[in-house]
């Protein structure tokens, strides 16, 4: 409502999520882990530790 952006985690309506985040796909694609991988039309998205924690208690378990 006020215009600001920032980095969020939000459900769709099938039950994925979605996340709003700085796109580090050329900085961290080479140093994923070996047993990591991403396709074409995937990104790498950070957020921070605080949008992850904030947004758990929203996370259901099952």
């Amino acid at each position: 409502m006020t215009g600001d952006t920032c980095p969020d985690i939000f459900e769709l309506s099938d039950g994925s999520f979605a996340v709003i985040g700085t796109d580090a796909t050329a900085l961290l694609d080479r140093r994923l882990p070996s047993d990591a991988a991403r396709t074409d039309h995937e990104r790498i998205v950070v957020i921070s530790r605080e949008t992850l924690l904030r947004a758990k208690g929203d996370i259901p378990d099952a």
